[in-house]
């Protein structure tokens, strides 16, 4: 419960300090974990600084010799562990402290699994897709460079990149690489170059070392921040088997800070060298287009047709008047041939029509309707008769004893 104080009836400062030791003391026994910062030995008890590996926080440990020694392997400065421990203030100082009763040593196989875990809940969210991985440019104007402070790191990048693209440049942010700092001020470096336009891609180099100094190109701040950024990033932390997660997330890795710079930077004598491979192949590629060409041209030029272009005209003359006499001789026997069918069928026409027999005599009876009287049947007496010959006709009645004019 709050204490009812004004400032006319104020508590004693052993009072204040005794409830907030009672409501500490409530906390319990917790397991707590972080990096031994600092150790020291007096006596029969062991001080430690216990720092966050992340937060720029740390606490005060005490324990006893025996809790100390217990440990195995025994603590050391930089060592991870997870300690269990009593939270209790001291009245009379006024400080806070925890009170180890316990130290374990955070082995290698459980920061591995813990660095799986947090990989396959990054790679669960798409993080590690290539899909969103990003193109680095071929010749950057500005190269960001995160490293350490005086690194052998940066001296690799700068050294390599210089020596194949003289011009480089590159804007440099020295930042603690390893312990309880790095992962503030990683992110802070890699939000600057983000922010300056003439950056066109950011290498994070490091040189090797163990898992626990490579944790905090693991750490999960990192890791998203990384992926948070506009430009593309390039990794190049320790040696070739290492793989912190910051390989996953970012745009390119590199196995070593040295690698990083033949990747990021061109080699001017390769790019002079493939500029004169391409431009003789060019040459060599128009030429023999240009002899193909030219031996095409000189081959027509040789043709009959082309060499002498009368010489066809003359022959397709000759052509079309053989065509023409052909026509004229076939047309003129067409019509002799059909004038000679006419004379023939003319002939027949004569030699077969009633005039040609009347003229030899004889003669035609017909009745007055125009019928021809082909028996003596079919008169009637006294019927008139109509005799038509070659030249003329008369008229006759039919009678008992033959007809009468």
């Amino acid at each position: 419960m709050p204490l009812d104080t004004s400032a006319d009836s104020p508590v004693p400062v052993r009072t204040v300090l005794q409830l907030v030791g009672g409501w500490i003391s409530r906390l319990g026994r917790v397991w707590v974990e972080g990096q031994i910062a600092e150790l020291a030995v007096r006596g029969g008890a062991v001080f430690l600084t216990l720092r966050d590996p992340v937060a720029a926080v740390s606490v005060r440990v005490i324990c006893s010799r025996p809790v100390f020694d217990a440990a195995e392997p025994p603590p050391a400065d930089g060592a991870r562990v997870i300690i269990l421990a009593r939270p209790d203030f001291n009245a009379n100082r006024g400080s806070f402290a925890l009170t180890a009763l316990e130290i374990r040593a955070v082995g290698v196989g459980e920061l591995l699994a813990r660095l799986e875990r947090l990989r396959r809940q990054l790679a669960a969210e798409g993080l590690f897709s290539p899909e969103r991985k990003r193109a680095i440019p071929f010749l950057p104007g500005v190269i960001g460079l995160i490293c350490g402070r005086d690194s052998a790191a940066q001296r690799d990048v700068q050294r390599n990149a210089g020596r194949r693209w003289p011009a480089v440049r590159f804007r440099v942010e020295q930042t603690a690489v390893q312990g309880p700092y790095a992962v503030e001020e990683i992110i802070d470096a890699l939000r600057r170059l983000d922010e300056d336009p003439e950056v066109d891609v950011i290498v994070i180099a490091r040189g090797g070392g163990s898992l626990e100094d490579l944790l905090p190109f693991s750490d999960e701040a990192l890791v998203r921040a990384v992926a948070a950024c506009r430009t593309p990033v390039v990794s190049a932390i320790g040696h070739e088997q290492d793989t912190p997660l910051l390989d996953y997330v970012a745009d390119l890795r590199a196995s070593t800070p040295t690698d990083a710079a033949k990747r990021v930077v061109p080699d001017v004598a390769e790019q002079t060298a493939l500029i004169t491979l391409l431009r003789d192949r060019a040459r060599r590629c128009v030429t023999g287009w240009l002899d193909r060409e030219t031996a095409w041209l000189e081959a027509i030029r040789s043709r009959p047709a082309l060499a002498d272009p009368v010489r066809e005209i003359e022959r397709q003359a000759e052509r079309v008047d053989a065509l023409l006499q052909r026509a004229r001789v076939s047309l003129t026997a067409s019509l002799a041939r059909a004038s000679d069918d006419v004379a023939h069928t003319q002939a027949r026409l004569l030699a077969l029509s009633p005039a040609s027999t009347l003229r030899r005599g004889y003669a035609i009876v017909q009745h007055r309707d125009d019928g021809v009287v082909r028996s003596a049947a079919e008169v009637k007496q006294g019927e008139m008769l109509t005799v038509r010959f070659a030249d003329d006709q008369l008229t006759v009645r039919a009678g008992d004893d033959g007809a009468s004019g």
